[in-house]
């Protein structure tokens, strides 16, 4: 097995909000200006911070989550898409989550410290280091006990209230830890650069400062970032072992027949896709056709099936149920037999309505559902489901690793359903993915990379409708 250099950073926190995504972007856009050649990556199933990613880099930003996709598929996720070079010529910069040891139990499995050790990539610790000096340095210091063989390759301090502030927790952290200190952040009103809501930070699609952003975010690089020594830190990695990043892959069945045509919702209310996902529909012969929810397209009577992602229609609800054309074009197109898969906005723009900040929108009405937005998460974090029951998508006795993350759930009685929640909520009752003739519908997002089955079923039930077979 062969190696070539991929250098590498994980930007981490000690919780989530530590600034993060705000410290990778700056990076990013920072590097390009230098030259360098940029590709960013995500830990875990997060959509919004890979937009993001992927906004400051110019290059889809791909996922990396030993959860969805193991080991192995997260290694072939990154010796695929990593961007190669010689010293300080390319960076691979990977966004963790949550804080630097959170996982899905009490030792860190599937963590950003577990990545980091996987890919072989030193930490780049970001610490908020706010009402805080020398006690900086017993963080630090209490992440090298926890993970002796994990490499903390710098520190970036944010949040910091001044000179003195800096130098006396720069001193602390360098005396005590023996890491340097690679950037210190000044405090900063950081929802006016990037402004949140109730599922994470705005998209890129609806944030209307972004010029304004990026030279915000380049004047960090510039100014509080050490960003020669940054790059020095990334450079420094191992080579990325490469040797197996397609022959273990996930075998993809051959594209010779006849291509179908697929559909999938495309616009700020519907932005919520795994890149891996629509290649991997591409990989097995489909041709995408993007629908726009908002602009006043209909759902084509061309398409084999229709994919409907996860986004924001709550906050489009008004918008969208006013588009009389797109939902009526959804119910015809229902009615015909079209294979629907819908994951969460998906699910919402299917049901009867959906109800948000106290005024009920009418929706597709395709689902015998309606669906309340409320304050609070419904459902976050990953999910496991055991396919009990038929439906046009899923063999049954699939397992199938996802995510959720839904402020919305099902008002009254959940109709048929096609599996067993093993974790996590889905539409409740211990239930998930509604079966309506032709369509599945869920709160769970799958992944393509570790749920291969999924574009296989897409594809094999756009072939059924195209080709008049029953399901």
């Amino acid at each position: 097995m062969t190696g070539s250099r991929a250098p590498r950073i994980v930007v981490a926190g000690l919780s989530g909000d530590s600034g993060k995504t705000l410290v990778s972007l700056a990076i990013a856009l920072g590097a390009r200006d230098h030259g360098v050649e940029v590709r960013a990556f995500k830990k875990g199933p997060d959509y919004i911070d890979a937009s993001w990613l992927a906004w400051a880099t110019g290059a889809p930003a791909r996922n990396l989550d030993t959860f969805l996709t193991g080991d192995d598929g997260t290694r072939r996720a990154f010796a695929s898409h990593a961007v190669r070079g010689a010293g300080a010529a390319a960076l691979n910069v990977v966004e963790g989550n949550r804080g630097l040891f959170d996982g899905v139990d009490a030792v860190g499995s599937h963590s950003t410290a577990a990545l980091a050790e996987l890919l072989e990539s030193p930490v780049l610790l970001v610490i908020d280091a706010r009402k805080m000096t020398a006690t900086a340095a017993a963080l630090v210091c209490g992440c090298q006990v926890m993970a002796p063989d994990l490499r903390i390759g710098g520190v970036v301090l944010n949040r910091v209230s001044g000179g003195r502030h800096e130098s006396v927790a720069r001193e602390a952290i360098e005396r005590a830890c023996g890491v340097p200190v690679l950037g210190a952040v000044p405090r900063l009103e950081e929802s006016d650069l990037l402004p949140g809501r109730h599922l994470g930070l705005v998209t890129p699609h609806e944030h209307d400062a972004k010029e304004r952003l990026a030279d915000r975010l380049r004047a960090l690089a510039r100014d509080a970032l050490d960003l020669d020594r940054i790059l020095e830190c990334a450079a420094a990695t191992p080579p990325f072992d490469d040797g197996d990043s397609t022959a273990a892959a996930p075998a993809t069945p051959g594209t010779t027949a006849k291509p179908v045509t697929i559909g999938y919702l495309s616009d700020s209310a519907f932005s919520f896709y795994y890149p891996e996902n629509l290649e991997a529909l591409e990989a097995r012969g489909a041709t995408l056709v993007p629908v726009s929810s908002l602009s006043g397209d209909v759902v084509p009577a061309t398409l084999d099936a229709l994919y409907l992602g996860g986004g924001f229609p709550e906050t489009h609800a008004a918008r969208l149920s006013g588009n009389a054309a797109l939902l009526d074009s959804l119910r015809a197109r229902a009615a015909d037999g079209l294979p629907i898969y819908a994951e969460c906005g998906g699910l919402m723009l299917l049901a009867r309505s959906v109800s948000w900040q106290g005024v009920r929108h009418e929706m597709a009405g395709v689902l015998p559902v309606d669906v309340a937005v409320l304050a609070r998460p419904q459902g976050h974090g990953y999910v496991v489901l055991s396919v009990d029951r038929p439906n046009p998508f899923f063999g049954v006795g699939r397992e199938i690793r996802a995510h959720e993350f839904h402020y919305s759930h099902i008002v009254g009685e959940l109709p048929a359903t096609a599996c067993a929640v093993l974790r996590g909520t889905g539409c409740g009752g211990g239930r998930d993915g509604i079966v309506t003739g032709s369509i599945f519908a869920s709160y769970a997002h799958v992944h393509a990379a570790g749920t291969p089955e999924w574009a296989d079923g897409m594809v094999a039930a756009a072939r059924r409708h195209r080709d008049g077979v029953g399901s």
